[in-house]
């Protein structure tokens, strides 16, 4: 088996969810020899989909990682998640391939995560082929497939093959280049047969129409062609390659990844048209500095260097990462330097994922993508190299998080081995955030979806055997006051002995948003010693933590300490703190105080036949529309909404969308919630206190 850089391919499986890309992979898998037997989704026993949570919900909810020989090219496939709660991994994994496929179910048509899927493509520059699934399925239909690819893609789909029959009738595909038919049995072995007489006339104008694509990407092969030349099979595949690899096309293919139908066809294509490692070419990275562009190219010869694109985390095994070799070579075993983290790894083994094994390897080069265990510090997103020759890649940000929930450990005692298990699947998981609120105490969540953070939940307590609840974070609320006032406090207490006595007088006044708290000494001629001042501005502070209207705390306000009297024998800095804050409690019931709600800056991307309803529905949340844009067929709002009326936004656009509307929120600023609204918040807030 002849293991060079150019027999490599590298390549992802990527589609919405349900469009089949854990059956494709199985089936590919299982006509080549990798495995034995050939598993199903329904039935749980796919080699690529073994977690758990992905046998009960049916989907894939991590990238799999497997590989196959085909005449003799090593091909490691990658299969991503379809659904969008777990889509971030399928981002952070595509750029480890060198190609993908992308898969469109033959029922339904491009859907929302195949957009996004194919936008990260592009973005990865990343040739593609299109393969059309499930044509044996009731309502398959080739041609709308296609023609809604055609619609939605750029760079431009091309009809590779036909299919012969369609539903329960689908037995076969055309293929357009050699012009040769191919029928299926039930176990997926193909028979060469003659193109059936009624599909010789569509075969014959595709086959025209698709000369005429490949020819336009290729000055010399157009002049040929509009001059009558016939062009040999071998100028049409040359051509091809070129514009499969150049992304001046994409080619379309069909078939069953269930039924075994054109599988093997889909396997040639990858082994002959896909990009190596080497036509991928060569990587470019920074210098720890981050100032000057370093070149890698795919050489078994040059210094090491590698990106780690995924991380597994296992209670057992310790962590495992996951990364793509983008030159030189690894050894079964030895060191390589993170810049990231600039520290020296050493590693005992090096592997290759197969489904859930894990097959020990004596080395890999350029393209293998390969795993080492128990790595000190490394984690998603770092650069591993030669310590004498270091280089660093930027890798591909996680999809920003939509939904947060509070944590609660279900025993008490177990807060902190919730935080220190959570904050370990967050190396696994990039696309997961954890926060502590300083001002609610509470410990927040955050992913891409409700399913996503319940999904998480479950891992939690089958990898770490630690069990939380979960609940709708509180709102950070805070107020402030609207009027000056001047007030006096003044604590005086006697019992037997030595007395209590604090005294003083404060003015207090609203300031600008967000300048916080000023606290002005305008004391005169001694009527408070100078010891005792900083007592009552601490009594002021803590007393404002806890605000009047509903115990949060109180912001944008300014104290001004300017008259008192005190005991030569009675006063402590204790009385004098009690005094301040005794007249910051006064004085806040005085001044008109409001509550303040946190407003978040949302930026919605959606298609244009949704705008009216998300309009309306932001109108209902109390948003502001700041402006809008437009983006391909999208539009982009942004507005400006309260956090309280946001929290449960994303499964609500995904309903109003059709799951084809995105967005991403971050904090913006604090403003003052309606009366109507305040008075009930308060409310509700002193009735659970009670």
């Amino acid at each position: 088996m002849n293991e060079t850089v150019e027999n490599l391919r590298n390549i992802a499986l990527v589609a919405h969810g349900g469009a089949g890309k854990t059956s494709l992979s199985e089936a590919m898998l299982f006509n080549t020899g990798a495995i034995k037997r050939l598993g199903r989704v329904e039935n749980g026993n796919t080699a690529m989909d073994f977690e758990p949570e992905e046998i009960k919900r049916q989907i894939s909810i991590s990238s799999g990682f497997h590989q196959y020989i085909w005449k003799q090219h090593t091909v490691s496939l990658v299969d991503t998640p379809g659904d969008q709660n777990f889509f971030s991994d399928t981002k952070t994994c595509m750029q480890a391939a060198d190609g993908v496929v992308v898969l469109i179910d033959a029922v339904n048509g491009v859907k929302v995560q195949t957009e996004q899927a194919w936008d990260f493509a592009g973005e990865f520059n990343l040739p593609c082929v299109i393969f059309i699934n499930k044509m044996d399925r009731e309502r398959a239909d080739f041609f709308h497939a296609f023609k809604d690819a055609a619609d939605c893609f750029e760079p431009k789909p091309i009809i590779l093959q036909l299919p012969i029959g369609a539903e329960a009738d689908f037995k076969g595909v055309v293929d357009l280049v050699g012009m040769k038919a191919y029928t299926y049995s039930s176990e997926g072995k193909e028979t060469e047969i003659d193109i059936p007489s009624d599909m010789q006339e569509l075969a014959g104008k595709e086959r025209e129409a698709l000369v005429e694509n490949i020819a336009e990407t290729d000055d010399e092969l157009l002049e040929r062609y509009l001059e009558g030349e016939t062009l040999s099979d071998e100028d049409i595949k040359a051509a091809l390659r070129k514009g499969t690899l150049s992304r001046s096309f994409v080619p379309v293919l069909c078939g069953s990844a269930t039924s075994n139908i054109g599988i093997n066809l889909l396997t040639d294509f990858i082994v002959n048209y896909m990009p190596s490692p080497l036509d991928r070419g060569s990587w470019t990275g920074v210098d720890p500095s981050g100032e000057n562009k370093i070149e890698r190219t795919p050489d078994p010869d040059a210094p090491f260097s590698a990106f780690v694109f995924k991380t597994v985390a296992d209670p057992y095994a310790g962590r495992l990462s996951i990364f793509r070799i983008v030159s030189g070579k690894l050894a079964g075993d030895g060191n390589f330097y993170n810049v990231n983290k600039d520290t020296k790894e050493r590693f005992n083994q090096l592997l290759r994922l197969a489904g859930k094994e894990q097959k020990v390897l004596t080395g890999a080069g350029p393209g293998d993508i390969v795993a080492v265990a128990k790595l000190k510090d490394t984690t998603t997103g770092n650069t591993l190299c030669d310590e004498t020759d270091k280089i660093k890649f930027e890798c591909a940000k996680p999809l920003p998080s939509l939904i947060s929930f509070a944590v609660e450990a279900k025993t008490k005692g177990d807060e902190d081995k919730v935080f220190t298990s959570l904050a370990k699947l967050l190396e696994e998981d990039t696309a997961l955030k954890l926060d502590r609120n300083s001002e609610t105490k509470e410990i927040l969540l955050s992913g891409r979806g409700q399913v996503h953070i319940e999904t998480a939940v479950e891992k939690l307590k089958r990898k770490f055997n630690v069990e939380v609840k979960l609940n709708t974070p509180k709102i950070p609320y805070k107020e402030t006051i609207k009027k000056k006032v001047r007030v006096q406090g003044k604590h005086k207490k006697q019992s037997g002995g030595h007395g209590q006595y604090g005294d003083c007088w404060i003015q207090m006044e609203p300031l600008q948003k967000e300048k916080g708290f000023e606290f002005v000494n305008a004391i005169v001629g001694g009527s408070i010693p100078k010891t005792y001042i900083p007592a009552v501005e601490k009594g002021v502070v803590e007393a404002s933590r806890k605000g009047a209207l509903a115990g949060f705390p109180c912001i944008d306000f300014k104290v001004t300490l300017d008259d008192g009297s005190f005991h030569a024998v009675d006063s402590s800095e204790m009385a004098f703190k009690i005094a301040g804050s005794l007249a910051f409690k006064k004085a806040v019931l005085e001044a008109g105080p409001v509550l303040l709600e946190p407003v978040m800056k949302i930026t919605i991307t959606t298609p244009d036949e949704y705008m009216g309803d998300i309009m309306g529905d932001l109108n209902s949340r109390r948003g502001k529309v700041l402006g809008m844009d437009n983006k391909g067929k999208n539009q982009i709002i942004m507005a400006n909404v309260p956090m309280s009326e946001f929290l449960t936004y994303a499964p609500d656009l995904r309903s109003m969308t059709g799951g084809r509307g995105m967005f991403f929120m971050e904090f913006s600023h604090y403003d003052e919630v309606p009366a109507q609204i305040s008075q009930k918040i308060i409310e509700e807030i002193n009735k659970n206190k009670e």
